[in-house]
């Protein structure tokens, strides 16, 4: 039971997370900040969020 919690937490967090940091790269996006350093490492963020999620689709767990 203490491994689908940890599985739920992460699932959570990893939503959380990716919601909040979308927000971050609009406000960028908006001030036209695409090519720095800041937005690209919160796009390399999203694309791993991104990949983790389509994991946990494929398995049926989302």
């Amino acid at each position: 039971m203490e491994r689908l919690q940890a599985f739920e937490a992460m699932l959570e967090d990893i939503v959380k997370k990716a919601d909040e940091e979308q927000k971050i790269m609009e406000d960028l996006r908006r001030q036209r900040k695409e090519k720095t350093a800041t937005y690209r490492q919160y796009l390399g963020n999203r694309l791993m969020y991104t990949q983790v999620l389509a994991m946990y689709k494929k398995y049926g767990l989302l």
